[in-house]
C-alpha cells in the first residue's frame, strides 16, 4: 500500500523461509555441536570447509602485510594497527566472497549467509591472533610471540585437515607451512626493501 509516495511492502514469502532456514541451519549446527556429531557431510560441508578456508586465509594473508610493516617500521603497534585492518578488511571479503559465490541450492552447502558469516568470522579470527602480540612495545618480544603464534596457527589449520578431510600429518603440515613460508619470504622482501 502506498503512503506518501512511498511503497510499504511486507517481506515476501521466500524473504520469509530464507529467514527460517538460515535459524534453522544455525540451530542445526549447534545441535551437531552440542551432540558431537560433527563428521557428517552436511557439517563438513556447510561448517568445517568455509571455516578452514577462513581461518588458512587469514592465517597467511595476513603475514606479509604485518611481519614487512614490523620490519620496515620497528614499531609494534603500526604492525598491530595494519594487522587488525588487514585481518578486518580480508574477513569482510571473504565473508562476501563465500556468500556471493554459491547460494547453497545446487551444492547442498547451505545458506550462504552462514557460511559467509563462518568464513569471514574465521578469516578475522586467523588473521588477528598473530596480530595481537604487536601490542608487546619491544619489537623483538613481539616479533618472537608472533612466530609463535604464527606456528600454533598453521599446526591447527593442518590437524583440522587431518581430522576432516583425512589429508596425511605429514602432508598437511608441509603444504600449510609451505605456504606460510612463501607469505613470510614477501613480508622479508618487502619489510626489507
Amino acid at each position: 500500500m502506498a503512503q506518501d509516495g512511498n511503497t510499504n511492502t511486507l517481506p515476501s514469502t521466500a524473504d520469509q523461509q530464507q529467514t527460517q532456514s538460515v535459524k534453522e541451519e544455525i540451530a542445526e549446527i549447534f545441535h551437531a555441536i552440542i551432540r558431537n556429531d560433527d563428521s557428517s557431510h552436511r557439517f563438513l560441508l556447510r561448517v568445517v570447509q568455509p571455516g578452514l578456508a577462513g581461518l588458512m586465509d587469514g592465517s597467511v594473508s595476513t603475514l606479509a602485510p604485518i611481519f614487512a610493516t614490523a620490519f620496515a617500521t620497528h614499531k609494534p603497534f603500526t604492525a598491530f594497527l595494519v594487522g587488525m585492518a588487514a585481518a578486518t578488511g580480508a574477513g569482510i571479503s571473504m565473508a562476501f566472497s563465500e556468500a556471493l559465490s554459491d547460494d547453497g541450492v545446487l551444492t547442498g552447502r547451505g545458506s550462504p549467509v552462514v557460511r559467509g558469516a563462518i568464513t569471514g568470522l574465521m578469516t578475522f579470527f586467523g588473521g588477528a591472533l598473530h596480530t595481537l602480540p604487536f601490542l608487546i612495545t619491544n619489537l623483538h618480544l613481539a616479533l618472537i610471540t608472533a612466530y609463535i603464534v604464527v606456528a600454533f596457527e598453521l599446526f591447527l589449520i593442518a590437524a583440522i585437515r587431518h581430522r576432516y578431510f583425512k589429508t596425511k600429518w605429514a602432508l598437511s603440515i608441509v603444504q600449510v607451512v609451505g605456504g606460510g613460508i612463501l607469505v613470510f619470504l614477501a613480508a622479508l622482501i618487502f619489510g626489507n626493501a
